[in-house]
């Protein structure tokens, strides 16, 4: 008779309040669990179609009082099919070329990291970050993670994104790009990309994160249609008319 260990229990805890980054005057809360041991591979594939994302190797997914606005957002990649704006932001980007790599921190990749928070995000906890924290949050990963590096035809790195493979799609955890040049739209670029990645690896989803309505940060996200939007417990069309 085989003998099979008992499944470690998976705790759950909650963080205490702080200020919402997304929306002015609002409180955050977080549901937050380590992601780890045998099964953290499918662990994170049902945390995340539950609406959770992972940072190092923590998922959390929002519990705020009285507040919904962040909502789960993901792209059906067969359904998928860029709008004129979008086709546009592609053919200005024809000649980038793009490198799949291991979850490596690098010099290179900290200064475009740099110059994108202090532009973007320069009261954000983010700026501050040292290389050693941005090396943890590269490579401190417990599931088969990866980084995609944009570049331009003479080598320069223009984007990085941070990207987690799923059982059904693939994540993207977190991307920058170079400030300079923010006329061409990159961060909506490399979306498009991991939709036509995902299509070639047979993958049906790729999970964007949150979608905030009210957050100029987050809003673009709804650009990509159709999407899917997790809403009281199943993931369904995302329609604009629709209160969620």
């Amino acid at each position: 008779m085989t003998y099979t260990p008992p499944r470690r229990p998976q705790f759950f805890y909650t963080t205490a309040p702080l200020p919402c980054p997304y929306v002015s005057g609002r409180t955050e809360r977080k549901v937050v669990t380590e992601i780890a041991g045998p099964d953290a591979e499918s662990l994170h594939d049902r945390l995340s179609r539950a609406g959770f994302r992972r940072s190092h190797n923590i998922a959390y997914a929002p519990v705020c009082p009285s507040c919904n606005a962040c909502v789960p957002i993901r792209i059906p990649v067969a359904l998928f099919e860029p709008g004129r704006t979008l086709k546009r932001i592609i053919r200005r980007n024809s000649l980038v070329e793009s490198f799949e790599v291991p979850p490596r921190a690098t010099t290179e990749q900290y200064a475009l990291f740099q110059r994108y928070q202090q532009a973007r995000h320069g009261e954000g906890d983010m700026a501050g970050m040292s290389f050693y924290d941005y090396r943890a949050m590269i490579e401190d990963t417990p599931i088969e993670t990866f980084l995609f590096e944009f570049r331009d035809p003479d080598d320069t790195l223009i984007g990085v994104c941070l990207t987690d493979r799923l059982g059904d799609g693939l994540s993207a955890v977190y991307s920058f790009f170079s400030p300079e040049l923010a006329g061409r739209s990159l961060g909506s670029f490399a979306i498009t990309w991991l939709i036509d990645r995902a299509r070639t690896m047979a993958l049906p989803y790729v999970y964007l994160g949150y979608w905030v309505a009210d957050s100029r940060k987050m809003a673009y996200k709804a650009r990509f249609r159709p999407s899917e939007v997790l809403s009281q417990g199943a993931w369904r069309r995302l329609d604009l008319s629709d209160p969620l």
